[in-house]
């Protein structure tokens, strides 16, 4: 049963993947390569000029699948710092093992790397949960935060898509766009299953970054998700009011962080919708 609950996600991923291929990045990064970081490389590239702004890929994803209809207009008025964790993309495989606070770490690195000292972060999905995480980890590094389907906790999802990342295996994902694009762009393909087995163990592990950390991040927030996206919304709507939100603003000066329930969408399709996704971030990231 936890299969048949997952593979409608891969469906949707090949959608995405086309869709990102078709109407994708244009523009070429005005600078690429990788940074030594924490004992493995990661790869990253830049887009544009002006404040920077770091985008954080969701598991298995790439730059590419992940953000490529949004980069060109993003790196329009912004330095677009685009990352791919370890093993995913281009970034080469390695066996350490993998957690937020170390992927957290390896974020605030490559900026080190790039010599870039504050920055804007957005994640979506994974990317997300660690872009959480840095801004616990990091709060001096951090000027707003821009979260997508995603959430601190294990708890924040329904229980439906906690059991729907129990008992599975690489097998799943033979012939899906996910290695597809990992085969396309991977520095070893021979890693694919080494990866997959590392990943897996990853996402089926509960984690809590805690209410109180989470309450402690100054920086304004912005959350986005869709509807039907497997996060509850009640802990999201709990979350929203760690920053501030759910209040009557018609009473009380409005907060500075903002939610956006997309409507129609899952986890996966609320990435497709880049026009939605667009007008949310750029007006909140233009004050």
């Amino acid at each position: 049963m936890k299969s048949i609950i997952f593979k409608p996600w891969l469906a949707l991923a090949l959608v995405f993947y086309t869709t990102s291929i078709s109407f994708g990045q244009q523009t070429k990064p005005v600078e690429s390569g990788y940074a030594p970081v924490n004992g493995i490389e990661v790869y990253y590239e830049i887009y544009g000029q002006g404040e920077p702004l770091v985008l954080l890929h969701g598991a298995f994803f790439t730059i590419e699948m992940n953000w490529g209809p949004l980069i060109n207009e993003l790196s329009k008025a912004r330095k677009v710092i685009a990352i791919e964790f370890q093993g995913h993309g281009h970034s080469p495989y390695f066996g350490r093992a993998m957690d937020i606070e170390t992927l957290a770490e390896d974020v605030r690195d490559v900026m080190d790397y790039l010599k870039v000292g504050k920055a804007d972060v957005a994640g979506y999905s994974m990317g997300g949960s660690v872009a959480y995480q840095f801004a616990v980890q990091y709060p001096d590094r951090l000027n707003k935060l821009i979260i997508i389907s995603a959430t601190h906790k294990s708890a924040g999802w329904l229980p439906v898509a906690n059991e729907g990342l129990e008992d599975l295996s690489p097998e799943i994902f033979d012939d899906s766009p996910l290695k597809t694009m990992y085969e396309a762009v991977a520095p070893d393909k021979t890693k694919w299953t080494d990866f997959l087995k590392l990943m897996l163990k990853f996402a089926g592990e509960k984690f809590d970054i805690g209410d109180a950390k989470i309450a402690k991040i100054k920086a304004p927030v912005l959350l986005i998700a869709g509807d039907n996206d497997g996060l509850d919304k009640i802990e999201l709507m709990k979350t929203y009011q760690l920053f501030g939100g759910g209040i009557s603003a018609d009473m009380s000066p409005m907060p500075k962080s903002y939610l956006a329930i997309v409507p129609g969408q899952t986890h996966v399709s609320v990435m497709m919708e880049t026009e939605t996704l667009l007008k949310y971030m750029v007006d909140f990231l233009k004050d």
